[in-house]
């Protein structure tokens, strides 16, 4: 137990000590590394991590672990694990579609359920992130009723709620077949949930913005699914954007295809959007009363951007 508070206490400490992006304010910059959709194996996902350890951030958010072509293995999920915990940066882990939601046995019959727990188990064991600088973050698997979702994680920095919510691509895992949707309709219950507890915090503590990680994005409508999976949870985001009197970006993975050219955020009055581009990108708040949140591509290892 004493173990568990010293580490409580160093991690504040260092979330209080967070470097500047630029002197004389309170600006500071995290990292985004998409999903390896392209690229089997860890050499991009390593080569990422080794940049972001070397540049100016907060934290690091990686969305997602591996490529859909990559084997749901233990022994791949524990190699991973280990690549992410070397990181020096608090590392966050925002769940990817490709992690879990297709994975089969050995029978080749579907363990999406299963891949998804053992997932949680390991990557989201206590309230500290990965890494090494292991930043204190609340789960929502803390809530009695939800607590078995541990990827839905929350935490904040200088005026700033930040959050993970776990909406897999491919129109957020809803399965058309009779029967089958209780991952999807349970989850459906503790998204709803997860975000109004993030907002609400958000709104007594008069944050400046939240931000918030997942795969799929929910503004993207589906075109040839009879159901539209991200409705509901594309309507209770307009509505809590609404409701914030502060700004509310979301950022997502592309999907299969990497998108090309510089990132950018693409705001409808104070709602945000953001697709991860190709490569890591790096993203700079200042948390004053008018929130600017910038963003721009990660630089090449060792070379600070705001240096």
């Amino acid at each position: 137990m004493k173990t568990h508070w010293l580490h409580c206490l160093l991690a504040c400490a260092a979330l209080a000590q967070l470097p500047l992006a630029s002197a004389g304010t309170n600006a500071f910059s995290f990292a985004v590394i998409p999903s390896p959709f392209q690229e089997p194996g860890d050499a991009s996902l390593r080569e990422a991590v080794k940049q972001t350890d070397e540049a100016n951030l907060a934290f690091v958010v990686v969305g997602g672990i591996k490529a859909e072509t990559e084997p749901c293995s233990d022994d791949l999920y524990s190699e991973r694990k280990k690549l992410l915990d070397s990181a020096q940066n608090g590392l966050i882990v925002s769940l990817a579609a490709s992690d879990w939601a297709e994975c089969t046995d050995s029978s080749g019959k579907l363990d999406a359920a299963g891949r998804l727990m053992l997932l949680r188990d390991l990557f989201f064991a206590d309230e500290f992130s990965l890494g090494n600088s292991r930043i204190p973050v609340t789960r929502q698997s803390t809530t009695p009723k939800f607590r078995s979702y541990t990827e839905n994680a929350r935490w904040e920095v200088r005026r700033t709620m930040f959050a993970t919510i776990n909406l897999p691509q491919d129109n957020n895992h809803y399965v058309m077949a009779a029967g089958r949707n209780s991952e999807f309709e349970d989850r459906q219950v503790a998204n709803r949930h997860w975000l109004q507890r993030v907002f609400i915090q958000a709104i007594r503590k008069k944050f400046s913005a939240v931000i918030l990680f997942c795969d799929g994005n929910p503004f993207a409508r589906p075109r040839d699914a009879q159901r539209d999976g991200f409705l509901e949870i594309r309507q209770q985001i307009t509505a809590w954007a609404a409701r914030f009197p502060g700004k509310v970006l979301l950022i997502h993975n592309p999907g299969a295809v990497q998108s090309e050219g510089a990132p950018r955020i693409r705001w409808r009055d104070n709602l945000g959007e953001l697709k991860v581009t190709s490569g890591w990108m790096i993203l700079t708040v200042d948390p004053s009363l008018a929130a600017s949140i910038t963003v721009e591509q990660g630089t090449a290892a060792g070379k600070d951007p705001h240096s």
